[in-house]
């Protein structure tokens, strides 16, 4: 039978999945709108609006719920993470909070040019950077250079975050991102097939493109992490690699030959796979290489409380999830916009 810490970290790990998985896409489509150029500039930043806006709270539901269960089911590995990548942490907490205060102000200020073209970038910049941040914490806490003693992090606030390993995890994030919002507004466009072709020629590149950031990531991870790297290839890796590799090719080919809802799920897929790796490379570490989920967790009855409560919560909130992306993504013909 499993212990509780092991159910508890694999909510954990949910949470993050679905996470990367929905809200990702999020800031992929904040980085689109900044990039949006052509004739059609104005109708793709429409279109990522009016994805974005029914689901983009919601899926942020699923980073509280993370930090919820770190700080009450890891207290001691949750201080010493906040200690020792509070700089990048920050900067992502400022990210999302500028990335959606700019999203409500563009759509309900003054809408002249000039105060759109400033919402605007601030969206698309805190888009762009938050994930980037996101993967340099990622790598900081894989990294093995963020060391503890005794629950006191011994190597200061620089460590783990600013080697390469960490960057090309950052800029992995952002890649992987990119291509999930792309492929998913591809297919949210249907009605509007030149406007689905600009977000499946974004699609096809960024997933290209991800090839060779993975590729730098695995390398770098030799000498920058090496237990992830021993976890990336040890026996079960291949397997992982083989699902991963199919459901990218299968993503790319579905994009190409426009079988959009093919794409959908199978970038998601990706993605899962991609975080799913990632997850089992690091267990049983939290912080690699002196913290683990086991050593850090809270007291038993802490723990079964805890649990009672995801169960509670999982009742409620897993249903309305599912009623939201029914009725906003996957119920209709997709997006309506003004032309």
């Amino acid at each position: 039978m499993l212990a509780l810490e092991t159910l508890i970290v694999a909510a954990l790990f949910f949470s993050l999945l679905l996470y990367a998985v929905l809200g990702g896409a999020d800031f992929g489509g904040g980085m689109w709108d900044l990039l949006a150029w052509g004739p059609r500039a104005r109708l793709q930043r429409e279109a990522i609006a009016a994805a974005i806006g029914p689901v983009w709270e919601a899926n942020h539901v699923w980073l509280i719920l993370a930090v919820v269960i770190l700080f009450t089911a890891f207290p001691v590995a949750f201080a010493a993470i906040m200690t020792a990548l509070h700089i990048p942490i920050t900067l992502i907490l400022i990210g999302i909070v500028l990335r959606g205060s700019a999203f409500v102000f563009r759509k309900y200020d003054a809408q002249n040019d000039a105060i759109h073209r400033r919402w605007s970038t601030v969206f698309g910049v805190a888009s762009f950077l938050t994930p980037f941040f996101m993967g340099l914490t990622l790598g900081g806490l894989a990294s093995g250079e963020i060391r503890v003693e005794g629950g006191i992090v011994t190597t200061g606030f620089f460590r783990g975050w600013l080697g390469p390993f960490a960057l090309s995890c950052g800029l992995f994030a952002q890649g992987l991102f990119a291509f999930l919002a792309a492929a998913y507004l591809a297919a949210d466009a249907r009605r509007y097939p030149a406007l689905q072709e600009d977000f499946r020629r974004r699609a096809l590149v960024s997933g290209v493109l991800l090839a060779p950031a993975a590729g730098l990531v695995f390398l770098l991870a030799r000498e920058g992490a090496p237990i992830i790297f021993s976890g990336l290839t040890s026996w079960w890796a291949p397997l992982l690699l083989l699902w991963t590799s199919v459901l990218a090719v299968v993503a790319l080919a579905a994009l190409w030959w426009r079988r959009f809802e093919w794409a959908r799920w199978s970038a998601a897929g990706q993605v899962a796979c991609i975080i799913l790796g990632w997850g089992m490379a690091q267990y049983p570490y939290i912080l690699v290489p002196d913290l683990t989920y086991h050593e850090t967790a809270a007291p038993a009855i802490t723990l079964r409380l805890l649990a009672i409560g995801l169960g509670v919560g999982a009742v409620v909130l897993i249903p309305s999830l599912l009623y939201l992306l029914y009725i906003f993504k996957l119920h209709g013909d997709g997006l309506a916009l003004e032309e």
